[in-house]
């Protein structure tokens, strides 16, 4: 009997599985699909002569998360590559707002949108600066971070206070207008912030667009060297080293508890795998509370608040192999890594709008990935591994492209929507439906059935609106791993601080198990033991 059981095996999962193995407990991890890594996969399913990310690609919340960084994973044969420039905003008139890991060079890009925004930039990087460390911290340890929060408001007060705290609680639109004269720097803050399901209008969407345009900044967007699925394979080297077991081809349908607290799972072949200490779930909230653990044992509270739960975005995403690079019309994004492709801020609103009305967009907003250019390995010489996604409704009531998309995401709506994606890239890129050797097609259907966690396409865990962040995530006055069954902890991105390929749902989960079965009196001796090595003597009390 292991002292604990992970259901599910993405990298909240494998880097929850870690850290209880590294405690010294000994680990079994179960997972529905035939290969372990969740979201972070890839294959040769589009041609054989290209490595293919069949979701996520781009990890700047990987390259800063200490939760990850503490794992050592370079020992585990991981290895990171760049593209020459991190993000490219290209618009059809040929300017293109550039994102580069050399501040001169973003600076200098912006500039020619607007003189002098690239000193606003500058300043927007310097408070970023100041308050990086503690945001970080705040970040990626469990919720409440007091302790990261209180300096993080020390440092507020040297950065302007209230009005930095103003700053980014603005909707990315209105940030966009008070901090640069040009379109520039208004685009990477609007594009970055739609990575998640903030529209430029929505609150908060100012300090999200903030965050990942520093991080980007800072860290860069890297990718693994090989394919995404080479972050899987080091998570799951490093798990095995430690004694750790993934068993994969194992769906869980139910916890079981018993007198309250949670001692096991039942796979779908009805077998039973007894936990001696925890119970982790790196599945979905509404999978969790909905599905796997019976209603007898949550709180009717609990229950009614999961009604109020709320998706992120669905998903449409297209992989192609081209027998080229991408004939950008804007050169400085033929060295970017990833792309957005939208002609300006407003064009962004309308993408945002239709969605939040069920419209299926004419025109998709779409993050595009270059990976040859981002990891050489990928593709023949001279040859492009590429992929863009979209965001599309999660409910469906109208095609605004007139094409009769109705959701049903049959062969014929998936082709009609991968064509209209094409056409968005052809309008920045004339010329590049002419390189296609092959592509395919991931809908919101296939991409639930490749990973259950992905309902609907969504890629977040939930939304990342204010309303379901913090203290209000998943469900309000939650924000931890910690579950009403005992023994039983949330390590999914549907946790606090939810979506992005960084650890810290899982990493928080397994140190909430840890302490859940500390002897007792240890934590108490562990405090007085720190307090002891902070200041080098005993306490005053001579303890």
């Amino acid at each position: 009997m292991p002292d604990a059981v992970v259901i599910g095996a993405g990298p909240n999962g494998l880097v929850a599985a870690n850290l209880l193995a590294d405690a010294g407990w000994s680990v079994e991890v179960l997972e529905e699909q035939s290969e372990p890594g969740g979201a972070v996969r890839h294959d040769r399913g589009v041609d054989p002569a290209f490595v293919s990310d069949l979701f996520s690609s781009f990890y700047p919340l990987a390259a800063a998360s200490p939760v990850l960084r503490g794992l050592g994973l370079e020992a585990h044969g991981l290895r990171w590559s760049h593209a020459p420039r991190v993000l490219a905003h290209p618009l059809t008139d040929g300017r293109c707002a550039v994102l580069d890991r050399g501040i001169d060079a973003t600076a200098a890009s912006l500039d020619a949108f607007a003189a002098g925004d690239g000193d606003a930039w500058r300043r927007l990087h310097g408070v970023w600066e100041q308050l990086r460390g503690d945001i970080l911290d705040a970040l990626f340890t469990p919720f409440p971070p007091l302790r990261a929060t209180a300096r993080l408001a020390l440092r507020l007060r040297g950065a302007g206070g209230l009005r930095m705290a103003r700053t980014l609680v603005l909707p990315v639109r209105r940030l966009g207008s008070e901090e640069f004269t040009g379109e520039g720097g208004r685009l990477l803050l609007a594009g970055n912030a739609l990575h998640a399901d903030l529209a430029p209008e929505a609150a908060g969407s100012g300090g999200f667009g903030w965050l990942m345009s520093m991080l980007g900044q800072t860290y860069g967007f890297p990718v693994p060297v090989g394919g995404s699925g080479a972050l899987t394979d080091a998570l799951v080297r490093r798990l095995r080293a430690r004694g750790g077991v993934v068993r994969c081809e194992r769906r869980v349908d139910r916890v079981v508890v018993r007198d309250g607290r949670a001692v096991g799972v039942r796979t779908a072949d009805g077998d039973s795998v007894a936990a001696r200490r925890a119970v982790l779930a790196d599945v979905s909230v509404p999978a969790l509370y909905g599905s796997l653990v019976g209603p007898e044992h949550l709180p009717a509270q609990l229950l009614a608040d999961l009604e109020r739960f709320e998706w992120d975005f669905g998903t449409f995403k297209v992989d192609w192999a081209l027998d080229a690079r991408v004939p950008w019309q804007a050169e400085a994004a033929r060295r970017a890594g990833t792309v957005h492709l939208a002609d300006g801020l407003d064009e962004l609103t309308r993408f945002a709008a239709q969605i939040a009305t069920g419209a299926v967009p004419d025109r998709p907003f779409a993050l595009f990935g270059q990976m040859t250019t981002a990891d050489p390995v990928r593709s023949p010489h001279g040859t492009e591994s590429a992929w863009a996604y979209t965001h599309v409704p999660r409910r469906i009531t109208s095609d605004a492209g007139d094409e009769g998309l109705t959701g049903a995401w049959n062969t014929k709506e998936q082709e009609v929507m991968a064509d209209r994606v094409e056409r968005q890239v052809e309008r920045f890129a004339p010329g590049f439906r002419s390189l296609i050797r092959a592509r395919r097609v991931l809908a919101p259907p296939t991409l639930q059935l490749l990973d259950r966690n992905l309902d609907g396409g969504a890629i977040n865990g939930g939304t990342t609106a204010l309303h379901q962040q913090l203290v209000f995530r998943p469900l309000p006055g939650s924000g931890r791993p910690e579950t009403p069954v005992h023994g039983l902890f949330l390590a999914s991105a549907g946790a606090h601080p939810g979506g992005g390929v960084h650890g810290a749902p899982g990493a928080n989960a397994a140190r909430a198990a840890l302490r859940r079965n500390r002897p007792p009196g240890l934590h108490r001796l562990q405090h007085v033991l720190t307090r002891r090595d902070r200041t080098g003597a005993p306490r005053p009390d001579g303890r």
